[in-house]
């Protein structure tokens, strides 16, 4: 009997410690893109009012623009059905579009979420709207990108899932219009 009640109230002294309240999600804006050399089509630096940081993309994975990292690549290959010079051309035309678009000033939206990546350097979640446009879309409307990687609920309430589909509908657009990596597919 005394080992139940123990077991009881260990669990729920670790529901308490585990049920942490969700991370705000915060408006930089005037934010401008940071050209550095490790900038890729779904995670860059980024300046926004003096704080400088990496910045990576919920809910996409654009493709890699070299073989620094095998394993993603040969995904990323098999995923758009290209050989993997399709997926390094096509990782290369992602990063150079998110360095046109966001040649003006944009927001983000972040809730200072971790993204892990290989580099030492942080990197942090979030969401760009540039020129009344969510960057994501694009990326994935135009080919560049596929709808993978960490979600969450949109800072207008709107849920994940909800927003995954339309991002998965704009894929299939893409997909079927043969833009960007998908031009080459063999699916």
């Amino acid at each position: 009997m005394l080992i139940r009640i123990f077991l009881l109230m260990f669990a729920l002294v670790s529901l308490d410690v585990t049920a942490a309240p969700r991370k705000q999600w915060e408006q930089l804006t005037h934010c401008r893109y940071v050209a550095m050399k490790y900038n890729d089509g779904d995670s860059f630096r980024v300046n926004c009012g003096g704080r400088e940081f990496v910045l990576r993309l919920y809910y996409i994975d654009a493709p890699e623009a070299n073989l620094t990292n095998g394993a993603r690549v040969g995904e990323q290959r098999a995923y758009f059905g290209v050989t993997i010079e399709d997926i390094l051309a096509t990782g290369e035309m992602a990063t150079k579009r998110v360095r046109e678009i966001l040649q003006e000033p944009f927001v983000v939206s972040t809730r200072w979420a971790g993204g892990a990546g290989r580099s030492a350097e942080p990197r942090y979640y979030g969401l760009v709207d540039v020129g009344g446009r969510r960057l994501i879309e694009v990326l994935v409307a135009e080919g560049l990108a596929r709808t993978k990687g960490v979600v969450a609920n949109l800072p207008t309430g709107e849920k994940s899932k909800i927003y995954l589909e339309r991002l998965r509908g704009l894929e299939r657009q893409a997909k079927d219009k043969r833009r960007g990596a998908w031009a080459h597919s063999k699916e």
